[in-house]
C-alpha cells in the first residue's frame, strides 16, 4: 500500500510538474516578446563572444585597398577585404592609458615578418631598465608579424604573452594572437586602411 501510495504521489508529482512545463512554455516566450517589443532596437550589432562589432560604412568611404578598424573600447579589430568578400574579427590588446592611445585615420606602410623592436624615447624614461633592441624570436614584444602605420611607432602586431589580449597592455601599438596577426597579415597589404577609435 506505502508503495501504491508513493507511485500514486510520484505519478501526480510528474503530471504536476509537466503542466507547469507546459505552461511556462506558453506564458514566458509571450512575456519575453512583451518584453522585447518595448525596448529599443540596438543600434550596434553583437556577436556570440559579445564582442561590439561595427559596419564599415560608418568609418570609410570605400573599401580600397581593405579596411581595419580597431575599437580600443570592445578590445577588438575588424577587417574587410577590398571586394567585401573577407570580413575578420578578432580579440586585441589596447593602450594602457588614453594618454599613450592614438584614435584616427592611418593606413599600413609596411609589413614584417619576424620584426625587431626598440622601445621608444617615451618608453625608455618610463621603463629605463628595458633594453634598448630586442631581435625577431620569443623574447620580441611584437610577436612574429607587425603591421607598421603610417603614425611613427604605432603598429598592428603579435605577442608572445597571450595574457595581454584582451586587456589594456600595450604602450600604444594594438596587439593580436600570433596565429591571428598571421592571418591578418596575409590578408593585409600595403595601402589598407586603418582607423582607431
Amino acid at each position: 500500500m506505502i508503495g501504491n501510495e508513493n507511485n500514486r504521489l510520484s505519478r501526480r508529482n510528474l503530471i504536476l510538474a509537466g503542466g507547469a512545463a507546459v505552461f511556462a512554455a506558453q506564458v514566458v516566450p509571450a512575456r519575453a516578446q512583451q518584453v522585447a517589443a518595448l525596448l529599443p532596437t540596438p543600434v550596434i550589432r553583437r556577436n556570440l563572444s559579445s564582442f561590439r562589432t561595427h559596419d564599415w560604412r560608418d568609418h570609410f568611404e570605400t573599401l580600397k585597398n581593405g579596411v581595419i578598424l580597431a575599437d580600443t573600447t570592445s578590445k577588438t579589430l575588424q577587417f574587410w577585404s577590398e571586394d567585401g568578400a573577407v570580413e575578420k574579427l578578432y580579440p586585441t590588446s589596447v593602450p594602457l592609458s588614453d594618454d599613450l592611445t592614438r584614435l584616427g585615420y592611418t593606413r599600413v606602410v609596411r609589413k614584417v615578418v619576424g620584426p625587431s623592436w626598440a622601445p621608444t624615447p617615451a618608453m625608455k624614461l618610463r621603463n629605463p631598465e628595458w633594453p634598448d633592441f630586442v631581435g625577431p624570436g620569443p623574447d620580441n614584444p611584437l610577436g612574429t608579424h607587425a603591421l607598421y602605420l603610417s603614425w611613427q611607432y604605432y603598429r598592428v602586431h603579435g605577442t608572445n604573452d597571450t595574457r595581454k589580449i584582451g586587456r589594456k597592455s600595450s604602450n600604444g601599438c594594438i596587439g593580436l594572437y600570433n596565429e591571428q596577426i598571421a592571418e591578418l597579415f596575409e590578408l593585409a597589404r600595403v595601402g589598407t586602411q586603418v582607423k582607431l577609435i
